[in-house]
Formats: structure tokens, C-alpha cells, sequence
């Protein structure tokens, strides 16, 4: 599956990653310390370390060690470990281990459970890691190891000579540790943790600090009771206190007591809480009034219009942070107390053309804008921000986004962003990304309100209100309390014209993710597709089919059954008996699901088409040209380009093939460029986002692009057609690449702009896939047929497109 930011999730994950503030480091001149490590860690540290778990006097049952990380890019902890050394180590004295898996998300905690005592009544959150290490309560080093060996240093100087070792904590009287000397004050009541902005100049007498345990795992809970006592009266903060005037709270990491507000929604699943927002606002339009209140895993007890104290940690959550995602400020660990219920709840801030600007974001120059004061007025993000956990208002919007799987879709709060043909926002370029674009998710679970059904182009009538949220998927979203009713507009799925005598017809299709065990109503849904929405093409190019035995990863790299089961239902739908052409790819290296190794392949209807096959084509052979003229041929049909090339490391290689069309030779191109995994998203806190992923598809092109000139160079009059799921838009550096000197021109572009989509992500109608053709091709009659990506029902998230060409 592709798309045009960082990936989207194959299940619901509502959870919390983090509940944790971040706090942004500022400049530092380190001075060397005796005992010094090589350097600081920029993303992953030790957070806190307790050995006391179970001893006399201790409320935990378990000693653990926090991992944190305050980098802005996931820290994969695979292969890592975490290991112990007593504090003072003798001869016979080894590292334990712990080995880690997973990754620890920007801003987000691992908690990592080790050996249990006799004592303690309060059990850990459910830890991210478990061992069996039994630390000592006073004194000790941990460190975080790349690797699972176990280390053999046993002095400071040796320790931070070891290349291995990524961060560490010695604490007590213990010996080895980094800096002048350990963090002192552990015991069976606390534990030694970072300091606020999880600081890391290689001193642990400077960086950590001794203090009341506080466990937090990846899904930012904590010890269930680990909570302070209910409030009595109010506190001196307010909402817009905790807010601020930026996108980080002024006041993260510190238990405000007595918060006052109204409850303006209540969510009992996924994340649970609820929201509540002042009545009494304060006169800055850069505050906001309303808040979220994380009650980890227990079920919300509060109702709306409950009036309510809440005393809680401040915490930023990152929820998206892994691709630069903002923050949400919330209160954590909860004590809520009840002042009276059935309270009004504060008239909604109304977002339309007026109140969302057109400008989306400031520039900070791929910088974070994070520490910037909010100005409401000329930015849609910061719009958004200033509303974060308040109440807000659409009206009469249309869907430009279709209801998913997950109860989600999204709405036009803006009516001027640019429309598509059949109602949509389009996507024509990265400065204009759409302000008005909001997700709406609905507050109550699905089986209190059913969610309404609804393809692009349908309009959610009368008033769509609740507080704005921010979650990984969608940014901003509007978690509706009520919701509009759905008026059809009667959307259809489009039927391609059909093809004039001598016209041969080549279309694409990514088929996301196909497998056997795929139920047949997929299998049936696309095959009719194929033959009623794009009357059978001659040629159709296939991406994202996967082996036989789909996401099982034991190294079965044959798509046969697949194909086969693919073809067989084509024909039960009406369709050609289709021939097919593809090569198996090395197992694991193409990227995809792990297991599944997707490839592109061909099918062609021999009635209209024949295939020229030529031997020699393999995973890991390069396909050439020979010939001149008239007699330009590949080497190898099928073929794949340059595929042992860095450019197309994890990632599909394109499959070349030689076809004849009442006596002309075709070359088809067949691509999947490596996805937008890993791209800073729209709404990122880095301003322009970086989109990473571009990388590696201006290579990619580059590679093609030298393959095509090289095939005009032999013969000028070649018909080629290059089509697939490019990931990537008609306006980016990597198709600018592929059609450089004219070797191919981008049919999409020859489109009115309003019809140029396949693709609907985030509520943008937008270009991944393309058809490109030759200087040769002069009749190329190109359509992308709107099957899928509008519809709420999908056999596929991709629309297909084809072309009529004559050779």
C-alpha cells in the first residue's frame, strides 16, 4: 500500500506512545569530565532505572529500567540490549542481559520490566521489554548495548572505550559510570532518573536525579493508582495557562493541581479520556481553552457538561512523532473530582473560509516550529493549534475524503480550496496543501452511533461539532459529539471508453497487496473491475502482487498461484483468458510486507497481443539493448533495470517487456517506486517538511531515465510505455527526473487539472500512479477511471488508469 506521507496503519492504534514532555535542548559546551563517555546520544538514553522493585518499604513490585527517546526519528531497538553490572564489579562479576525489540517513537518512553521481589503491592504498566535482571536498590550500572553479547569492561575508562554502548547510568557508588561520578540516592522508595529535557552530557551525577518512581511505557501508562489525591478546590492554573501561546505547554512535567472546566466529550476506547474546556476564556486568540484528560487504560467515569477539578501531570504526547508529527497537550495520571453535572458546554469556535487562512503553515526553513507564538490568523496550522481540545463547529461540508474501515473520514471546512471533477480537494502542488482539510472520527463507539457511510462528493448536512483532536493518522480531527446527516451525491464508478480499431490498450493497477488467502470477493471485486470499468485491456501492468503465500515469511518468492487464481477470476467475470510474464525477486528485497515479496507483472490477452520472449532475465540481471532501428531489442524479456543498484535497495525493480501489436514491437516499462514511508507529513512540526523518501525515487528515475535513453538512442522511433504506481506526484524532483530530456512525457499532465487523482490520502485527491509514453507515441488517449480511491468500498486503494495508444 502506498501513500503520500508516512505509512498508514493496517489496524486501529489509538493508544498513546508517550505521555512524556520534550523539551528542546538548547546550545551546551561540554568540558571534558574524567570518566567522560565518547559522546552524547541525541535520541535514545536511559530515562530511569529503580532496583528497589519488592524490597522492604517499596510500593512496586518490580525493578525496571525507561528507555526515552528525544531524537525526531524512531530508534529501532533491534539487536539492542540493556545489561547490569554490580556497583562494584569483582573478577567474577558479568553483564546481565536484557535483548529489546520494537523501537522507541520520538518523545515516547520503553519501559522495560526486570526481576520481581517478595514485597511491593503495585505491579508495573504492561512493560515493552521483560528480564530477568536483579538490579540492587542502592548501587549499579545499567547500560543501553548495542548488541546482545554481553559487555566485558569493568572500569569507567574501559566502558567508555567501548564503541558498543550507547548510553549508560551508574548509580550509587557504583564504578563504572559516565562523568565525575553516579547519581546517589537510590533505594527501595526511589528511583534515579533524566532531568527534565532528558539532558545527556555524559555526567550522571548532572544529568539524573534521585526521586519518586515513575514508570512509563510506550503507550504512556502508568501504575494503575499511581495518581494524586482528588482535588478539593480550584488551582491557580487555567487551561490557557497550560496551553500557552506556542505549541509546547509553558508548564510541561509539572502536577497542577484543581484544574477547572466543563466535560465536553468523553472517549471510552482507544485513547481513552475526555475533554474539557474553560468557560471562562482568557482574550488571547493564541490560548486554547479546551484539553484533553488521558485516563491510560481505565474507561472515562465523567459525563458531558459534567463541571469537574482535574489534577494531572502536564505532558506533551507525540502521537505522530515519528514522522515529525506535533504534540498534544494533555493532563496524565488523573484525579478528577465531580462539582455538578448537566452544565452548558461552551458555544463552538465555527471553522469555514473565514476563520481558516489560506496560508497553511509558517516557514522555520525545515526547522521545528514548535517554539514559535501561535498567530491564529495567518496560519491554518496554527489555527488548529490555538483550538487544540476545543470545542469546534463545520456546517454543510462536503466529503473529500470516503469513510474508511476505522469509522474516519474527512470533510472541506474551507469551500474555496481547490475542487476536484467529482468533489474532492486537489493536490496540485507543495505550496498549496489545502488548509481546509479536517478529519471527523466520532466520539461515542460505533455501536451507540452508527457512523455514516459516505464517498467523496457527499455532503455532511446541518452542524458536525465536538472538541479538536490531534492524532498520527490524520493531524487535526474533529471528534464529533453530534454529526451531519449524509446526503448522497450520487457518485459512480467510471467505465473507460472503449478502444477504436487499432487501438492498443495498456493499462495499470496496484492490486495492494494480493495473496491467495485473500478472500475471493477481493479477487472478484478487481477482476471485475478490469473487465467492466477498463473493458479487459490488451496489456495490464500489476503492482503489489504478492507470493504465494502472502505475508508468511519463510521464503516462498513464486507468485504463480497468485496470478493464477487472479487470471481465473478475470475470466469467470467476463474477461480474456489472460497469459502473464513476471520474474520471482530475491526473498526480502524488494521491500513491502516482510514475507510477501510484491513484484509487478504482466498480463496480456494473446488474442490481441503477443509477449517476445527473450531468455536471460533474473532477479539480479540487468536487462540492456541490442540492435539498431527496426531490430532494437532487450536482452532480456521480461527484464528488470539495473537491479542490483543501490537506488533499488528494499525496493520493486521495474520489469521491462518486449510486446508486438499487429506487427509492432511495444517495450512496457512495469514500476512501484519506493514509497513515502518515512516523510515528514503536512502537518509536521518541521516547516517545510522534508519528504526523505524523495531520495531514493529521484535515483530510481535517474536509473530509468538512462535506461530510455539508451533504448531512443537505438531506435528514435521506439513506442515505450513506462506506467505503475510511481509514489510520487506529477509536479516532484523524481518525475521532473524520469522524463528529463524528453525520453518521456507524463500523459497526466494533459489531463484538466481538476481530474488529476488516483490516489485520495488525507483528504487530498492527488497523482501517484502515471502513464508516460514516448516521443513516438503521438496517439495516446489517457484515463485514470475512478473505481476505488472516492469510494467507500474498495477493492483497492488505487484507481487504475489506462491508455489507448497506436503504434
Amino acid at each position: 500500500m502506498t501513500k503520500s506521507t508516512a505509512p498508514r496503519r493496517s489496524r486501529r492504534s489509538l493508544l498513546r506512545a508517550a505521555v512524556l514532555p520534550v523539551a528542546v535542548a538548547g546550545s551546551l559546551v561540554l568540558v571534558p569530565l574524567p570518566g567522560a563517555f565518547a559522546a552524547t546520544s541525541a535520541d535514545a538514553v536511559i530515562s530511569e532505572v529503580y532496583g528497589g522493585g519488592g524490597n522492604s518499604g517499596a510500593t512496586l513490585k518490580n525493578d525496571f529500567i525507561e528507555l526515552a527517546n528525544k531524537g525526531t526519528a524512531a530508534f529501532g531497538l533491534a539487536g539492542y540490549s540493556v545489561q547490569y553490572l554490580p556497583g562494584t564489579p569483582s573478577a567474577g562479576s558479568q553483564w546481565g542481559v536484557t535483548p529489546l525489540t520494537g523501537s522507541v517513537a520520538p518523545g515516547a518512553r520503553y519501559l522495560i520490566a526486570e526481576s520481581a521481589g517478595t514485597g511491593g503491592t503495585v505491579a508495573l504498566p504492561t512493560p515493552d521489554a521483560t528480564g530477568t535482571l536483579a538490579l540492587s536498590g542502592t548501587s549499579g550500572t545499567v547500560a543501553l548495548v548495542n548488541g546482545t553479547a554481553p559487555l566485558t569492561c569493568k572500569t569507567a575508562a574501559d566502558c567508555a572505550a567501548e564503541p558498543r554502548i550507547k548510553d549508560l547510568v551508574g548509580f550509587g557508588t557504583a564504578v563504572v559510570r559516565e562523568g565525575s561520578g553516579p547519581v546517589a540516592g537510590a533505594g527501595n522508595t526511589a528511583s534515579v532518573a533524566r532531568k527534565a529535557g532528558l539532558p545527556d552530557t555524559d555526567d550522571n551525577a548532572a544529568d539524573l536525579v534521585a526521586g519518586p518512581t515513575s514508570p512509563v511505557n510506550s503507550k504512556g501508562e502508568v501504575p494503575e493508582g499511581d495518581t494524586p489525591p482528588e482535588p478539593t478546590e480550584p488551582g491557580t492554573a487555567r487551561i490557557h495557562d497550560i496551553q500557552g501561546t506556542t505549541r509546547v505547554s509553558p508548564l510541561a512535567g509539572q502536577t497542577l493541581q484543581g484544574v477547572p472546566g466543563v466535560v465536553t466529550a468523553v472517549r471510552a476506547y482507544g485513547s481513552k479520556g475526555f475533554w474539557i474546556q474553560d468557560p471562562n476564556p482568557d482574550a488571547d486568540p493564541a490560548t486554547s481553552e479546551g484539553l484533553f484528560v488521558y485516563t491510560g487504560s481505565a474507561n472515562p467515569t465523567v459525563k458531558v457538561g459534567d463541571s469537574v477539578l482535574v489534577t494531572g501531570k502536564v505532558a506533551e504526547y507525540y502521537p505522530a512523532a515519528s514522522a515529525g508529527g506535533q504534540s498534544l497537550t494533555q493532563l496524565t495520571a488523573p484525579s478528577i473530582k465531580v462539582l455538578s453535572a448537566g452544565n452548558p458546554v461552551p458555544a463552538p469556535f465555527v471553522l469555514n473560509d473565514k476563520s481558516i487562512p489560506v496560508p497553511y503553515a509558517p516557514d522555520a526553513a525545515g526547522g521545528s516550529i514548535e517554539g514559535l507564538t501561535l498567530q491564529p490568523g495567518s496560519f491554518a496550522l496554527d489555527r488548529y493549534e490555538s483550538l487544540e481540545g476545543m470545542n469546534v463547529q463545520v456546517k454543510d461540508v462536503r466529503v473529500i475524503q470516503a469513510t474508511d474501515q476505522f469509522h474516519e473520514l474527512w470533510v472541506a471546512a474551507r469551500r474555496k480550496d481547490e475542487k476536484s471533477k467529482r468533489g474532492g480537494v486537489m493536490y496540485l502542488g507543495y505550496d498549496n496543501p489545502n488548509s481546509g482539510r479536517l478529519m471527523v472520527q466520532s466520539a461515542p463507539l460505533e455501536a451507540d452511533r452508527p457512523f455514516p457511510v459516505a464517498n467523496v462528493g457527499d455532503e455532511l448536512t446541518g452542524v458536525t461539532d465536538g472538541p479538536l483532536d490531534y492524532n498520527r493518522f490524520g493531524g487535526y480531527t474533529l471528534i464529533a459529539n453530534t454529526i451531519g446527516a449524509r446526503q448522497d451525491n450520487g457518485l459512480e464508478r467510471e467505465v473507460t471508453k472503449e478502444a477504436a480499431a487499432g487501438e492498443l490498450t495498456v493499462a495499470t493497477y496496484n492490486v495492494e497487496n494480493l495473496d491467495p488467502s485473500d478472500p475471493d470477493s477481493k479477487f472478484a471485486e478487481l477482476a471485475a473491475g478490469i473487465v467492466t470499468n477498463l473493458r479487459s485491456p490488451d496489456i495490464l501492468t500489476l503492482e503489489e502482487v504478492q507470493d504465494a503465500n502472502g505475508a508468511v515469511n519463510d521464503g516462498t518468492v513464486d507468485a504463480a498461484a497468485t496470478v493464477q487464481k487472479f487470471v481465473a477470476a478475470i475470466k469467470a467475470a467476463g474477461g480474456p483468458a489472460y497469459d502473464w510474464r513476471s520474474i520471482n525477486p530475491e526473498n526480502n528485497k524488494d521491500g513491502g510486507e516482510p514475507g510477501g515479496n510484491i513484484r509487478q507483472v504482466f498480463l496480456f490477452n494473446p488474442a490481441r497481443v503477443s509477449f517476445t520472449d527473450i531468455p536471460g532475465g533474473s532477479a539480479t540481471t540487468a536487462v540492456g539493448i541490442t540492435g539498431t532501428g527496426k531490430a532494437t531489442a532487450l536482452t532480456a524479456s521480461p527484464g528488470r533495470i539495473e537491479p542490483a543498484e543501490d537506488a533499488w535497495a528494499s525496493s520493486r525493480k521495474p520489469l521491462v517487456g518486449q510486446f508486438a501489436f499487429k506487427g509492432k514491437k511495444v517495450f512496457v516499462i512495469a514500476n512501484h517506486f519506493n514509497s513515502k514511508g518515512g516523510d515528514q507529513g503536512l502537518e509536521s512540526r518541521f516547516q517545510q517538511p522534508t519528504r526523505s523518501s524523495e531520495v531514493q525515487r529521484i535515483k530510481q528515475a535517474t536509473l530509468e531515465q538512462a535506461f530510455l535513453a539508451k533504448l531512443l538512442a537505438a531506435d528514435p522511433k521506439a513506442a515505450v510505455v513506462s506506467l505503475g504506481d510511481f509514489n510520487d506526484y506529477q509536479f516532484s524532483p523524481a518525475l521532473s527526473t524520469l522524463t528529463k530530456d524528453g525520453v518521456l512525457r507524463d500523459l497526466v499532465n494533459e489531463l484538466p487539472e481538476r481530474q488529476r487523482y488516483s490516489y485520495v490520502f488525507q483528504g487530498n485527491s492527488q497523482v501517484l500512479d502515471h502513464i508516460l509514453v514516448s516521443p513516438a507515441v503521438k496517439h495516446a488517449k489517457y484515463d485514470i477511471v475512478h473505481i476505488n480511491s472516492e469510494f467507500a468500498q474498495q477493492a483497492s486503494d488505487h484507481d487504475p488508469q489506462i491508455v489507448r495508444i497506436k503504434p
